[in-house]
């Protein structure tokens, strides 16, 4: 296997407001405070240290902070990237659904629980509306871990249902998204809240579509990546995946990063456009991407950083867009979850105001499956939305 040219020692969790630095060695999802963390900024890998034997994202291995020497894996990674016509334009859709719990999520549990078992976590609490918990229940039964998942009232059947397959424990929480959280916080002593908004090895798995990408396109970066974004995670693993490529000499520059979010549930957008990286007071409703509902996401200084130094900006859509653009990709044999049509939702309007070209190579990230929201999808299309 290919070998890292990296230090392990040299890694650390560092809390970006103080600086504050903890050791990798000790598990831990938060610095005090609560605070949220980050990895220390990583040196990259070239094109000689993926480890071609391995189908799935764990080739790019080289570029964790620390060597995980058993992962816990089921072939997440590698998904398609399918190109299709879309008016005059050739975007390229990435298709997460191919992981193995059908989303992106896979990304980032297999690393963030791989991770933890080597430091010896044999159990784990996770909150999520739906595919995080999925995700979490999947790769926890298959490392022989105990798995509990808060989950919000309203989370789809389907998830749920999901969720218990694998055996792993669910505590439905009344409430808006963030009641989940507070809850897994509260029992965060009793159990290891392995969060996947909090726990930023999470971000060092999601950070593999950067590398994907790049192989993908034969080692160089499209020139736009569209992302549906809640709580972020898809959006700073690009940007930290791309840094690291970037650092290591391997491209020459960032892709730009868009941010689409519904309106209805939109602060990263609401802040990117006043200008700041704090939060802005825009009201919030229910919205049918349920998947980007995070009203109070715990990184936006860390997201509004990404879009500003890629070049990218954030793009807000209404709900009948998001169902408009859902049946369009239905139409190119694309059947996604409403929350990744958002994004292809964003990228009409981003076409419509001339911010993309024909010319450049534009990816519109597919986060989940309609399968999983199928009852759901039927209610709309029987509603007759336009």
């Amino acid at each position: 296997m290919p070998q890292s040219r990296r230090k392990p020692e040299a890694s650390f969790y560092v809390e970006p407001r103080s600086g504050d630095r903890y050791p990798l060695d000790i598990p831990r999802w938060c610095a005090d405070g609560p605070k949220p963390l980050l990895v220390s900024p990583q040196p990259g890998m070239a094109r000689d240290e993926i480890d071609h034997r391995e189908r799935s994202l764990w080739r790019y291995r080289a570029s964790l902070p620390l060597e995980i020497s058993k992962p816990i894996s089921l072939g997440e990674g590698c998904t398609p990237l399918v190109q299709q016509e879309w008016d005059d334009f050739r975007p390229f859709f990435k298709l997460e659904w191919f992981n193995p719990t059908c989303s992106f999520k896979d990304r980032g549990t297999t690393v963030m629980l791989s991770y933890l078992r080597q430091l010896g976590v044999d159990a784990v609490l996770e909150d999520s509306s739906g595919n995080g918990g999925a995700s979490v229940a999947a790769y926890g039964a298959a490392g022989g871990m105990r798995v509990k998942i808060l989950a919000p009232a309203y989370t789809s059947p389907a998830k749920i249902a999901q969720v218990r397959a694998y055996g792993a424990e669910v505590q439905l929480v009344e409430g808006p998204r963030e009641e989940s959280e507070k809850e897994a916080i509260r029992q965060s002593g009793q159990i290891f809240y392995s969060s996947h908004n909090w726990q930023p090895f999470f971000l060092q798995g999601t950070k593999s579509m950067a590398y994907e990408l790049w192989e993908d396109f034969n080692f160089e970066v499209p020139d736009n990546i569209i992302i549906p974004v809640g709580a972020g995670s898809n959006l700073l693993g690009c940007h930290i995946g791309f840094s690291e490529l970037l650092a290591a000499g391997q491209i020459r520059k960032l892709p730009r990063l868009f941010a689409a979010q519904p309106f209805n549930c939109s602060p990263l957008d609401a802040s990117f456009k006043a200008g700041v990286d704090t939060p802005v007071q825009r009201a919030v409703h229910k919205t049918i991407a349920e998947g980007t509902a995070i009203a109070h996401p715990l990184r936006l200084r860390e997201m509004i950083e990404a879009l500003k130094e890629t070049g990218g900006e954030t793009v807000a859509v209404s709900e009948d867009e998001i169902v408009t653009a859902l049946k369009r990709l239905a139409r190119l044999g694309l059947f996604v979850e409403p929350t990744s049509a958002g994004a292809a939702a964003a990228l009409a309007k981003l076409i419509e105001r001339n911010v993309i070209t024909a010319r450049e190579r534009t990816v519109v990230l597919i986060s989940g499956t309609g399968i999983k929201t199928a009852s759901a999808i039927a209610e709309l299309l029987d509603q007759g939305h336009q």
